[in-house]
């Protein structure tokens, strides 16, 4: 079995980014692989936040930049379980 990492870049208040979470825990839970998901709070980071300000959320598969601002659970479902 496979371990994954999903990182989620985020900000508070960002309703975008709350169903990117929810939809990456659900698929993650649901494929037959061991994913990891990292939230990270770009408010919380100066060169985090000049390097993503509104453009979030953006979602890492395994440090690969995969989705921008909507995840599509297909896709991601595909990439987990290649």
């Amino acid at each position: 079995m496979t371990d994954t990492k999903l990182t989620i870049y985020t900000r508070e208040d960002c309703h975008l980014c709350e169903t990117a979470i929810e939809t990456c825990r659900r698929v993650g839970d649901a494929v037959s692989a061991n994913v990891t998901v990292d939230v990270v709070d770009v408010d919380g980071d100066s060169d985090l936040r000049a390097r993503y300000g509104e453009r979030v959320p953006y979602v890492l598969v395994d440090g690969r930049p995969t989705f921008k601002y909507r995840v599509d659970e297909a896709e991601l479902r595909r990439k987990l379980r290649s």
